[in-house]
């Protein structure tokens, strides 16, 4: 099988390899879940020591009951008094080149006077303030310092729409909203202020908005009584706040899911079980040192940066690099650049991102000394193995192992990734999450829900509650049920640790191999259904990305009167490659050998990019909308809006051709 074949490639044959260090974790975690995260739980400062580890009434979890907690003074008091108080939290660096770092003191400091300006704006413990704010210090301060004071924050990634803005304000009833005047994206200036305005409009909760001054726009628009300027409240607030005790088992945050249907989900993360996992499942994947500089490339407002740009890091106190701009402007090795300046150690981004980079070629990557790194990480969608080659020769030079994580908004932090901070197992690139870290009970059903051969297909679930899963759905505790905790029923064939039994479907196609790596094949709702043969989109793009001419491919599918679906491609060539007709059959050929014929393209189109989010993600709704001729709705997350001007251009122009080939 052409997944054994990829598996042998990185290292030699060998017997079924689970190091006994890290099974050992894996078996106290599920064995003696109340032993083992007591232990694990002491890392962290707490003010009130926990009475109960866990009290589980499927599908609800508290964890470390009675326990009570402050996540900033985790973050930032925990390091003043450890010896890291002029140690740098945050190097900053703005797309047009301006820089600022933050000591830990310093971060301290701007995070007690931000709330104390938020107490003095009336929040309150339970309250909840949303944030609708580029790449910059001000975000995380504005989180910590809502932490601080109990209240709950909800940041908006700062790509969204007014509309969408609006929408998570009212499910949140927020009574602050936190934004900027503006920020620069690819040598564009980008008013915030003026999508928060919108929003506001269609909201009733907000009371004040609190406007940081990013870019210095003259004319930001600023509604008297109502806005007022960061700057000017921080000027006189008091410097010290105490942080306010809270319970474990309280909301720490909201965060919503981007889904493009029917109405966000409101995912709620507790203040002390997210705390405990995410501190732990970061120094297990990535085992932070004290001279470590961490770099995760992704947006805080996704759950990634909550959880490792923000929470994690700064209880480890480890220094990062914070970057508020386009990964290839004003040229295709700014990330390289900015690694090398800073002596990046751990760097952690998307395989969108590294497929992007293999397209501009080694060469821009060559231009720099990235010799301080010494760990990669991949986090966001599965990663093929030809960008996981890619990484680890021409940007690890061969000496980082890859770390490869599998995890949702849904549970907190890292789940099913290699564990160089317990044990570093062999790495393979086609199964390259390798296993579940101690305390997740991952398996791998079918459609029955009973376990699956090795190389078989089937969903992945979580058989035990994990200290970093979600509380529920904000205000919705049905719809948490009926989402994550229907689909399959406990049966005989299934392990259960933890007693009741209970089935967490994560919506993930997954396979394993015979010694138990994990394979991620992305969304079981992101399947093509071509006469009855259900094929993953992510699969099928994999197959193109193995083409030695492509650096990325996004699959749809169409409507088709026989089959039900088709297949329909956009493809991004290496540099170098030309698109042809020669090309665009040989493609052809090429996925019906790797897949089967039943997987033949219908069509395929070269474009020079992709439609993205600003955080990577490519809009597959969008092309689907190009391909069908339907509206193409709200783009304003679009990173580039060219790219959906030259994917309707590239489908017009092979219709034209193909409209010509018949008439001849």
């Amino acid at each position: 099988m052409s997944e054994e074949k990829s598996s042998s490639e990185v290292q030699e044959e060998r017997k079924v390899y689970f190091g006994e260090r890290l099974r050992e974790f894996q078996r106290r975690a599920l064995e003696d879940p109340e032993g083992f995260w007591s232990e694990i739980a002491e890392n962290l400062v707490w003010f009130k020591r926990w009475e109960k580890v866990l009290v589980w009434d499927p599908p609800f979890a508290k964890w470390f009951v009675g326990g009570v907690i402050n996540a900033s003074y985790n973050c930032l008091d925990v390091n003043l008094k450890n010896g890291n108080k002029n140690k740098v939290a945050y190097f900053w660096e703005g797309e047009e080149g301006i820089t600022r770092t933050l000591t830990y003191y310093q971060l301290w400091r701007e995070v007690n006077k931000f709330a104390n300006v938020l107490k003095k704006l009336g929040v309150k413990k339970g309250d909840r303030v949303s944030i609708y704010l580029p790449m910059i210090p001000e975000l995380p301060i504005a989180m910590l310092a809502c932490a601080r004071i109990g209240a709950l924050h909800s940041v908006v990634f700062s790509g969204f729409s007014a509309s969408a803005l609006a929408d998570r304000i009212n499910d949140a009833e927020a009574k602050i909203l936190i934004t900027a005047d503006a920020f620069y994206r690819r040598g564009k200036l980008i008013q915030l202020k003026k999508s928060a305005d919108e929003a506001v409009k269609q909201t009733k909760s907000i009371e004040k908005v609190v406007v940081v001054k990013r870019v210095g726009l003259e004319d930001t628009p600023m509604t008297e009584g109502r806005d007022l300027w960061w700057h000017e409240l921080m000027k006189d607030a008091e410097p010290y706040c105490p942080p306010v005790p809270v319970d474990a088992t309280d909301p720490l945050f909201i965060l919503y899911t981007s889904g493009t249907t029917g109405k966000p989900k409101g995912v709620v993360h507790s203040s002390g079980g997210y705390l405990v996992w995410v501190w732990a499942t970061m120094k297990w994947a990535f085992d932070p040192k004290p001279d470590d500089i961490w770099w995760s490339t992704a947006d805080i407002g996704w759950i990634t940066g909550h959880s490792y740009t923000v929470y994690a890091p700064l209880m480890h106190g480890v220094t990062q690099v914070m970057y508020d701009g386009a990964p290839d402007y004003p040229k295709p090795d700014r990330w390289w650049e900015i690694i090398e300046k800073y002596g990046v150690t751990e760097f952690y981004t998307a395989p969108t991102a590294i497929r992007m980079h293999m397209r501009f070629g080694e060469e821009w990557v060559n231009k720099h000394d990235l010799s301080t790194l010494r760990i990669l990480g991949t986090v966001g969608e599965p990663i093929d193995p030809e960008a996981w080659r890619w990484y680890y020769k021409v940007v690890g030079k061969e000496r980082c192992p890859i770390i490869d994580t599998w995890w949702q908004t849904e549970t907190g932090g890292f789940m099913i990734s290699p564990a160089p901070g317990i044990e570093l197992v062999p790495l393979k690139p086609n199964f390259s999450v390798s296993y579940g870290l101690p305390g997740v009970h991952a398996e791998v059903v079918n459609d029955e829900g009973k376990p699956t051969k090795p190389y078989e297909r089937g969903y992945l679930v979580i058989l035990a509650p994990w200290p970093g899963m979600l509380m529920t759905l904000w205000r919705d505790p049905e719809r948490y049920k009926r989402v994550y905790w229907t689909k399959f029923k406990p049966n005989e064939e299934l392990e259960f640790k933890i007693k009741p039994p209970a089935i967490y479907y994560t919506g993930d196609y997954a396979m394993k191999d015979e010694e138990g790596y994990i394979k991620f094949m992305g969304r079981a709702d992101e399947v093509i259904k071509v006469a009855g043969h259900r094929i993953g989109t992510i699969e099928l793009e994999s197959a193109f990305i193995e083409h030695p001419a492509v650096s990325e491919a996004a699959v749809i599918g169409k409507p088709h009167e026989i089959k039900g679906e088709s297949i329909v491609a956009f493809v991004t060539l290496k540099e170098g490659c030309e698109p042809s007709e020669d090309l665009r059959k040989e493609l052809r050929m090429w996925i019906r050998k790797r897949i089967g014929p039943v997987a033949t393209p219908e069509a395929i189109y070269f474009v020079s990019k992709l439609p993205k989010t600003r955080s990577g993600k490519i809009m597959r709704r969008l092309l689907k909308a190009v391909v069908s001729g339907a509206k193409l709705g709200d783009i304003s997350t679009l990173e580039d809006a060219s790219s959906i001007q030259e994917a309707i251009k590239a489908v017009e122009e092979l219709k034209k051709a193909m409209g010509e080939e018949k008439k001849s």
